[in-house]
């Protein structure tokens, strides 16, 4: 047995789901690594993207239809424009300059991301659409979800 082999597998879970890095997002995670940086090609049946950790600066998300967790990763000017993420997990997320223009955002966490110049104009959430320069609503301690 290598030590590799005898170390413990970080595991992460959310709403009870296993988010062991699944092949779909290591799929994604590689042709970042190559270059590209439009992904319009993910759904929700495809299960939970587990993007977490990740360095997603610049991607473009348009019009996808997700659930995933994107805690803790860089996604400065991410575009998530006419996405639907709801219930997605952006908790310590740098999201510096991202868009989520026209996109549904119900349910999403936003705990501790870094919003700064992150746009919402246009985002809905449980029939609330989001005016120029308007963010998710802070909860206690600074955080911020989507719960109305």
């Amino acid at each position: 047995m290598s030590v590799q082999d005898s170390m413990p597998q970080r595991t992460l879970i959310v709403l009870g789901v296993d988010m062991s890095r699944d092949i779909k997002s290591k799929e994604i995670l590689a042709r970042y690594a190559a270059g590209e940086r439009i992904f319009r090609d993910l759904d929700r049946g495809d299960g939970i993207y587990d993007f977490s950790h990740s360095d997603l600066r610049g991607a473009v998300f348009t019009g996808n239809h997700l659930f995933a967790s994107f805690r803790e990763a860089n996604l400065e000017r991410a575009d998530f424009s006419h996405c639907n993420v709801k219930t997605s997990d952006f908790s310590q997320a740098n999201l510096a300059s991202a868009t989520f223009f026209g996109s549904a955002i119900d349910a999403a966490v936003f705990d501790g991301a870094d919003l700064t110049g992150t746009i919402f104009e246009g985002a809905s959430a449980f029939g609330y659409v989001f005016g120029k320069d308007e963010l998710p609503p802070r909860g206690l301690h600074g955080n911020s979800r989507v719960i109305f």
